[in-house]
C-alpha cells in the first residue's frame, strides 16, 4: 500500500480509535454530576470505570484471536455495533447500579475497538514506519482526551442536555467509523484453519480479576483485611487465576499465549505496559473528581485544566514517533518516557486543595509527555518481535495486560482514595463538631445539595487525598522504568513480517 492508501484505510481505523477512547474521557469530568444525579457511592464511581475497562481487558484477547480467524474488517463492524448498543443503554441507566452493568457490556465493544486497531494497522504497515504513522494515532488520542473532557464538561452544564448525552454522543461517531471503514478499508482475509479460542482461559482470567478487583473495593471499609470475607474472596481470586495459568499452558491456542509472553522483549513489554496502564488509568481517571470537588470547578472547567496532560501526550507521541521511524532505535524513547512520567506523579503526589494551579499544570504535562512516549511505542515493541501469523495474539496480549493494569490501577487507587477522604471527613466533621448523620442520605458526590458546612468538609478531603492515590502512582511507575530499562535494543524491521533472526 502506497502512502495515500494507507491514510484513506487509516481514517476510518483513526475514527473507530476515537470514539473507543472518547467514551472514557467524555464521562471523566461529568461523573462526579453524574453519580450525585444518581445519588452514588465512591465505590461506585470506581466501578462506573472499572467495569467498562475489566470487560474490555478480558475481551481484547478473544478478539485477538478471533482476527487470525476471521475478517479483520468486519470485526471491528462488529465491534462498533456491540459498542453502540452499550452508549445507549448507558444513557437510559436509572441507577447507578444499572449504570455500571451497561458500561460493562460497552467495554466489550471498546475492547474490541482497542485491539483490532492495533491489529490491522499491524497488517497493513511495517514496523519501521509504523512509528510514523504513530503520531497519527497519538494525535487522534489527544483530541480525544483534550476533547472529551471540554465535551463531557459542556454537556452536563448544559441545561437542555444534561449528562445522559455524555454517552449518547459517541453514537453518531460510530456510526460514521462504520460507514468510513465500509468505504475505505479492504484486507484480504487471512484465515487460519486450526485456530481455536481459549474461552475458558478467558473466563478464569476474567473471574480471578473481578474477585480481586471487588474484595479490593471493600476490604478495608466493609470488612477487616484479616477476616473469614478477605480469606474467602482474595483465596478465591488467586485459585482461579492459578487454574487460568494452567489452562493456558495446556491449551493448544491459548487467550495469553505463554510462549510470547515468556520472550524477553515482550516479556519485560508487558510488565511496562502493566505499570504503566495502572498509573495513567489510575491518577487520571480522579483527576476530574479533584478540580470539581476538590478545588469547587465546574465540569466545563475541569475539562479545562487537564489540557496539559493531553498535550503533553499529542506533542510526546507525534514528535517520537518520528524520530523512531528515522532512527529505527526504540528502547532510549520508552525510558525517557518512563522516567518523565514517574517525575509528573511524583509532582502530583504533593497536590492538596490549595496547590497553585499552575504547578499542578506542570505535573500533569509530565504525565502526558510520559504517557505520549510509553503506551504506543510498548505495543510496537512487541509487535516487531513476533512473526506475521502472531500478530492478533500478540498485540491483544500487551493491550490486554495494559487494560489488565488500568483495571487494577483505577480499583486500587479507588479504594484507597474513598477509605482516606471517608477517614478524612469523619475525622474533621468531628473537629468542627459537626454531626455525620446531618447529610441524610445525600452522598458526598452530590455536593451542591450537601448542607454549607459539609461542603467545605467534603472538598478538602477530596483535594488533600489525591496526592496519595498519585504517590502510588510514582511507584508504580518506577517498576515500569525498571522493565523498559531491561529491554533489548534492536533496530525495528522493514518487512511486514519476521525474518529468520527472530529473538529466541
Amino acid at each position: 500500500m502506497n502512502h495515500r492508501e494507507v491514510l484513506e484505510s487509516l481514517s476510518g481505523l483513526l475514527l473507530v480509535l476515537f470514539v473507543a477512547m472518547i467514551s472514557s474521557t467524555v464521562v471523566s469530568t461529568a461523573l462526579p454530576k453524574i453519580l450525585g444525579a444518581l445519588n452514588g457511592t465512591q465505590s461506585q464511581y470506581t466501578w462506573v470505570v472499572t467495569a467498562t475497562l475489566l470487560t474490555a481487558t478480558a475481551s481484547t484477547p478473544i478478539w485477538g484471536k478471533l482476527a487470525d480467524l476471521f475478517n479483520k474488517k468486519s470485526l471491528v463492524q462488529i465491534a462498533i455495533v456491540i459498542f453502540v448498543a452499550g452508549s445507549i443503554m448507558s444513557g437510559f441507566a436509572h441507577s447507578a447500579g444499572q449504570l455500571i452493568a451497561f458500561r460493562a457490556f460497552q467495554g466489550i465493544g471498546v475492547g474490541g475497538l482497542q485491539a483490532l486497531v492495533q491489529v490491522v494497522i499491524a497488517a497493513m504497515i511495517p514496523p519501521r514506519e509504523r512509528g510514523r504513522y504513530n503520531g497519527y494515532l497519538g494525535g487522534v488520542m489527544a483530541v480525544a482526551t483534550v476533547g472529551g473532557p471540554l465535551l463531557g464538561g459542556l454537556i452536563v452544564d448544559t441545561a437542555w442536555l444534561g449528562w445522559r448525552w455524555c454517552f449518547f454522543v459517541g453514537v453518531p461517531i460510530a456510526a460514521l467509523a462504520f460507514i468510513v471503514l465500509q468505504k475505505t478499508l479492504h484486507l484480504p482475509t487471512v484465515r487460519r484453519s486450526d485456530v481455536k479460542i481459549d474461552y475458558l482461559g478467558a473466563g478464569l482470567i476474567a473471574a480471578g480479576v473481578s474477585v480481586l478487583l471487588i474484595w479490593v473495593s471493600f476490604v478495608g471499609n466493609s470488612f477487616d483485611w484479616l477476616s473469614w470475607q478477605t480469606l474467602v474472596m482474595a483465596g478465591s481470586g488467586v485459585i482461579l487465576l492459578a487454574l487460568a495459568v494452567f489452562v493456558e499452558s495446556r491449551a493448544k491456542e491459548p487467550v495469553v499465549p505463554l510462549d510470547i509472553i515468556k520472550r524477553r522483549t515482550p516479556a519485560l513489554a508487558i510488565l511496562a505496559s502493566l505499570a504503566v496502564g495502572m498509573a495513567m488509568f489510575g491518577g487520571a481517571v480522579f483527576l476530574g473528581q479533584y478540580f470539581q470537588i476538590g478545588r469547587g470547578y465546574s465540569p466545563t472547567e475541569a475539562g479545562l485544566l487537564t489540557i496539559p496532560m493531553m498535550f503533553g501526550v499529542l506533542v510526546s507521541s507525534t514528535v517520537a514517533g518520528r524520530l523512531i521511524t528515522r532512527t529505527g532505535k526504540i528502547k532510549p524513547y520508552i525510558i525517557a518516557g518512563a522516567i518523565v512520567l514517574v517525575a509528573g506523579f511524583l509532582a502530583l503526589a504533593t497536590i492538596d486543595h490549595e496547590t497553585s494551579l499552575w504547578f499542578v499544570g506542570a505535573g500533569m504535562l509530565l504525565v502526558g509527555v510520559g504517557v505520549g512516549m510509553t503506551m504506543q511505542n510498548l505495543v510496537l515493541s512487541v509487535q516487531n518481535d513476533v512473526p506475521l501469523r502472531q500478530l492478533g495474539a500478540a498485540s491483544a496480549t500487551v493491550t490486554f495486560f495494559r487494560s489488565l493494569g488500568g483495571t487494577i490501577g483505577v480499583s486500587v487507587l479507588g479504594a484507597v482514595l474513598a477509605n482516606r477522604v471517608t477517614s478524612d471527613i469523619t475525622e474533621n466533621l468531628a473537629k468542627a463538631g459537626i454531626p455525620a448523620t446531618g447529610t441524610g442520605k445525600t452522598s458526598a458526590l452530590n455536593i451542591s445539595a450537601l448542607p454549607e458546612a459539609f461542603q467545605h468538609v467534603v472538598r478538602a478531603a477530596y483535594g488533600d487525598a489525591t496526592g496519595h492515590i498519585f504517590l502510588i502512582s510514582a511507584v508504580i511507575g518506577v517498576a515500569g522504568l525498571i522493565a523498559a530499562l531491561f529491554l533489548k535494543p534492536v533496530t525495528l524491521r522493514k518487512s511486514l513480517d519476521l525474518g529468520t533472526n527472530a529473538e529466541k
